[in-house]
């Protein structure tokens, strides 16, 4: 059975998080994110999820091995480390300073990155389905 996203990626205008709907690490994230955006901007999505398929088809990025933390900002997509910085420079101060790590260089942020992300279930553990948000946060969750 083919699931088609119920909205199209072009049409978002607040920035999206795309991430691993099963890990614990990465529900803990969002729920972090959640706490501290005070604006309320984000918008969430697994990528799992039929919209979170989407864009992994789109961007040419594996759909069965969910490594990364993906921001989804004015069509474009920041992968990783760089994700998770433009992500925090959002946030309510002092999460918004974490921008700075932007002069770390890239091969080096990522590497750490990539590090917690293979190592992420056996630390943290994961789920057997995907969070589900509670009824005051659903409508900030694509699918």
């Amino acid at each position: 059975m083919d699931l088609k996203p119920t909205i199209q990626l072009n049409e978002i205008s607040n920035p999206v998080i795309f991430f691993d709907g099963v890990c614990n690490l990465c529900n803990a994230s969002v729920q972090f994110v959640i706490r501290h955006d005070k604006k309320k901007q984000f918008l969430f999505a697994s990528l799992q999820s039929p919209i979170g398929q989407q864009l992994l088809k789109e961007h040419q990025l594996s759909s069965d091995h969910y490594d990364s933390f993906i921001l989804y900002e004015q069509q474009k997509i920041y992968l990783a480390s760089t994700g998770a910085l433009k992500c925090a420079r959002r946030l309510a101060a002092p999460w918004s300073w974490l921008y700075g790590l932007l002069i770390i260089p890239r091969f080096i942020r990522d590497a750490i990155y990539h590090f917690i992300a293979r190592n992420r279930y056996r630390w943290f553990g994961k789920k057997e389905a995907c969070w589900l948000p509670t009824p005051e946060l659903k409508s900030r969750f694509l699918s």
